[in-house]
């Protein structure tokens, strides 16, 4: 009889090797799903698979067919109308607008090919463009983290958790309990045994010897009974438990005047995107707030904050009010971990950046954990980032930097989130 072992790395899964084969072929087409599912997606759902598409004339394989080689002639009976040489003229009809009866041909057509992406294969494709290294997407694509914690024994398990205290109790006590009346009797049958002998029994005596061989088996059966039985091992036990978490909010701040195009804003939602999967990994719960303003601010959802088109110039302390507005009523009291998150391209009213400047240092930085402006441009440093660099040498728990194209989120991200020296 022949036995086949099985060793390769990818186990039960055997068509893991042809799902990442596929992956790689068609890539591009891959890509472009993730990237319409980004724009299409909230912020909040960014972890779920994804279903994509591919053409069929993409995924088509190659088909040999059998035919006569070489030149061959053949003769079909029946023909009144052509010669050896002749022409035919094309058939008419074809190229229509697609009006008419249903026909009766039996032609099959096929579908677009259907598949769905993991979550950790679409949270790949949606870092690739983000330049992650592969530990930080490791890290990030990482489900909820859970913490060992003793929880009694288990009467099976594996040798490593054996309980040396628990099982041999409980061997001590299955001894004393299965041979309590052999011993009992032991006892008895001694004493007895001992009483005759005193008063002068001879030992080849009936009763004497029966004593004997009673006692004699009573000390075989007690001997009988094993030191330890698997019965008695115990194993320690021990269930995962979610480590506990807090709450946290992340306010999104966008400006969405006029020169903030449709390329900027993308940019502005990946990054946001970053945020939220990292604050996600150190916090159970998650509120987000969108704020967009131009010349006055609002609280939006999602759908809107993103793809609302506006006009018009920027007045940026007008989101900054706000701001401070939604924390005092809604996330105050100590008990809410609040981050902010803002994305501009810069432009604001000159006379309104020494106002932002000063609501950041003396009211709202005391009130967050954590605060970081992105400005999204590739021309100089406009007025109110003079202003807001000034603002670190005041909260050190204020960051800011420049993205310039969607590669440079990752790198700004890891600056901005950087681990302070003590």
């Amino acid at each position: 009889m022949t036995y086949l072992i099985d060793r390769r790395l990818q186990g039960k899964n055997k068509s893991a090797v042809n799902r990442e084969r596929f992956l790689r072929r068609y890539k591009a087409q891959i890509k472009d799903a993730v990237g319409r599912a980004i724009k299409g997606r909230s912020i909040t759902d960014i972890e779920n698979g994804e279903k994509v598409s591919i053409p069929v004339k993409d995924v088509g394989e190659p088909s040999f067919g059998h035919a006569h080689g070489g030149v061959w002639e053949t003769i079909n009976p029946g023909n009144q109308e052509y010669q050896k040489g002749d022409l035919i003229n094309r058939p008419k009809g074809g190229g229509g607008a697609g009006r008419g009866k249903a026909g009766n041909s039996d032609q099959m057509t096929e579908d677009d090919f259907i598949f769905e992406l993991s979550r950790e294969e679409f949270m790949n494709y949606f870092f690739e463009d983000l330049e992650l290294p592969h530990m930080i997407k490791t890290q990030l694509t990482a489900t909820t983290e859970f913490k060992n914690q003793r929880a009694g024994y288990n009467m099976s398990g594996t040798p490593s958790n054996i309980h040396v205290l628990r099982s041999l109790r409980g061997a001590l006590g299955r001894r004393i309990a299965v041979g309590g009346s052999s011993r009992k009797r032991l006892i008895d049958a001694e004493n007895e045994l001992e009483t005759l002998l005193l008063a002068g029994a001879p030992l080849n005596d009936p009763i004497v010897v029966e004593l004997k061989r009673l006692i004699h088996h009573l000390h075989t059966r007690l001997l009988a009974i094993p030191f330890i039985d698997p019965f008695d091992l115990r194993y320690s036990n021990r269930i995962k438990v979610p480590k506990p978490m807090t709450q946290a909010v992340m306010f999104c701040i966008m400006d969405v005047s006029g020169s903030m195009d449709e390329t900027r804003k993308d940019t502005a939602k990946r990054f946001f995107i970053l945020l939220y999967l990292f604050l996600k990994r150190a916090y159970d719960k998650i509120e987000v707030v969108f704020i967009r303003h131009h010349t006055a601010a609002a609280e939006v959802n999602e759908e809107e904050f993103f793809h609302s088109r506006e006009s018009g110039g920027t007045v940026v302390s007008s989101a900054l009010h706000l701001l401070d507005k939604i924390i005092e009523e809604r996330f105050g009291a100590g008990q809410w971990n609040s981050y902010v998150a803002q994305a501009s391209d810069g432009d604001n009213w000159d006379n309104d950046s020494v106002l932002c400047r000063q609501l950041l240092v003396n009211t709202i930085m005391p009130k967050v954990q954590y605060y970081t402006y992105v400005e999204i441009t590739d021309g100089p440093p406009q007025n109110l980032w003079e202003q807001y660099s000034q603002v670190p040498d005041h909260h050190p728990h204020f960051a800011m930097q420049k993205i310039v194209t969607p590669a440079d989120i990752y790198p700004v991200f890891r600056e901005l989130f950087k681990k302070q020296p003590k």
